[in-house]
């Protein structure tokens, strides 16, 4: 075996051969544990419930039945007409109607409070090679990026593992809701620069993920000033903006800019990315966008957008739908709500028993809180319990070692990619796992309240689970799923 690698290793690239991708974290061996045991509730009830998954399926029946209205909006249907010139057209500008649709679609999805620019918008394959796109446009290997954490584990992958750049986490700490501070930015900052580390540019995630919490007008400004006066880039990774389901509202860099007492701030630093893939439900056409207000980085984007673009079909599809000013403002509508009401259903599902989550407002998960169930709070203990909760509760949840946060017994569970039985069978679970399970005498939910407390976090699990020599490990020889951001 060993004679195996060492060969393999030696006709293959650096790049093939080294381990910068990222998928050795528990984020990607919960997906190997979903792909090898999936539930489904008749050909598998007592499997793996794939809860690591922050993909919005809540709104597709709408999006599924204005293409039964529009059906000249597919060139497979009666857009055949157009059949021709689409399936010839190849100029990585896009079409013309894509980029107008998606430009007057971000407004929306901002409130309609900022303007943007089609010729300022460049296509990716999705958000990772949007990310990725970006970061080659900005800097050199070696150079660095400052990331609030706890961060989005795939940042890794599409920010680090080809470009060759580092990521320089910014520790943010539950004792102020995780929020960023101006001394813990400085900080960072001044560290990479005692170990000589060329920082070129800060990144944040507007809404968070895994956070699900929004940024406020005084913390953008902040993070802005501070990169203006380092000369450093400033990239908002804004794909979650229209999951925003509770107060206070979306607030994009681009609003900042446009503030009068911002007019001072160097508008060539700062870079949006954008998706579908969130705020759509639709990570299957690997529609991801860069806006950049400099520039230089959008010719540089634009010729590198050749290597993952939007196939001219969905950009077709696309500009037809989202054209369709009535069905956006419904969708974006519709879909808030939904998102708050399926928040509010799992949330207090979890209160029940006692699991509190980060008070959040955006996004397609919770910010989960089980430190009262760890032994002791080591990162160890995080691991003990999360495969516990994965082979034996059999949830997909992603702790919060794997996203980069300093306290261990946070992890991230996602509500939005599965049908409400499905959220009930979860919830089941996990009120049988901390031994409150929901009785048919159909008791209040102060009365289970009250048993969760005398239960004190009891769990109804004998202590051997806890014990990692007798759990099956994740070591798993399947192959890892196709990941979509």
């Amino acid at each position: 075996m060993g004679f195996e690698i060492a060969k393999t290793n030696s006709i293959l690239s650096k790049l093939a051969t080294n381990e910068e991708h990222g998928e050795n974290s528990p984020y990607f061996d919960g997906w190997k544990a979903y792909d090898s045991d999936p539930f489904h509730p008749l050909k598998n009830p007592n499997g793996v419930i794939q809860m690591g998954l922050a993909e919005n399926q809540l709104c597709l029946d709408l999006i599924e039945d204005w293409i039964k209205r529009n059906p000249k909006g597919s060139i497979c249907s009666e857009g055949i007409k157009s059949f021709k010139a689409i399936a010839n057209f190849q100029d990585y500008h896009g079409l013309p109607e894509f980029r107008k649709a998606i430009a007057k679609f971000m407004e929306k999805t901002r409130g309609g409070r900022v303007r943007f620019d089609p010729e300022r918008v460049v296509m990716a394959g999705g958000a990772t090679g949007a990310n990725e796109t970006i970061i080659f446009c900005l800097a050199d290997p070696g150079d660095a990026f400052l990331v609030p954490s706890p961060y989005y584990p795939a940042f890794n992958r599409d920010l680090r593992w080809r470009t060759g750049v580092q990521l320089i986490p910014i520790h943010c700490e539950s004792s102020n809701n995780f929020k960023i501070t101006s001394k813990a930015v400085k900080e960072a900052y001044e560290n990479a620069q005692k170990s000589n580390i060329k920082v070129k540019g800060l990144i944040l995630t507007n809404p968070s993920n895994p956070l699900g919490t929004t940024l406020d007008k005084d913390t953008l400004k902040s993070v802005l000033s501070f990169t203006n006066q380092h000369n450093i880039h400033l990239v908002c990774d804004e794909i979650y903006a229209a999951t925003v389901f509770d107060t206070p509202q979306f607030v994009s860099i681009a609003e900042i800019l446009d503030e009068q007492e911002m007019t001072y701030c160097n508008k060539d630093l700062v870079h949006i990315v954008y998706s579908l893939s969130k705020d759509m439900g639709l990570p299957g056409f690997r529609v991801g966008i860069i806006y950049s207000f400099n520039d230089d980085v959008v010719n540089c984007a634009r010729k590198m957008s050749s290597f993952g673009l939007v196939s001219t079909q969905t950009q077709y599809f696309l500009a037809a739908m989202l054209s369709d000013e009535k069905f956006v403002d419904n969708f974006l509508r519709e879909s808030a709500m939904r998102l708050g009401k399926r928040h509010k259903h799992f949330t207090n599902g979890l209160e029940v028993v006692g699991i509190k989550c980060l008070k959040n407002n955006a996004g397609l998960f919770c910010w989960m809180d089980l430190r009262p169930l760890l032994r002791e709070s080591t990162f160890d203990s995080e691991m003990s319990l999360w495969r516990v909760i994965i082979n034996d509760v059999k949830l997909n949840v992603s702790p919060g070692s794997s996203f980069e946060c300093q306290e261990p017994g946070w992890f991230r569970v996602c509500f939005a990619n599965m049908d409400d039985g499905t959220v009930d069978i979860a919830l089941a679970r996990i009120r049988r796992f901390v031994g409150v399970e929901k009785s048919g005498d159909k008791s209040s939910s102060m009365e289970q309240k009250q048993q969760w407390k005398k239960n004190n976090l009891r769990l109804s699990f004998s202590k051997r689970m806890y014990d990692e020599s007798v759990l099956s490990p994740l070591s798993s020889p399947i192959p890892p799923s196709p990941l979509v951001r």
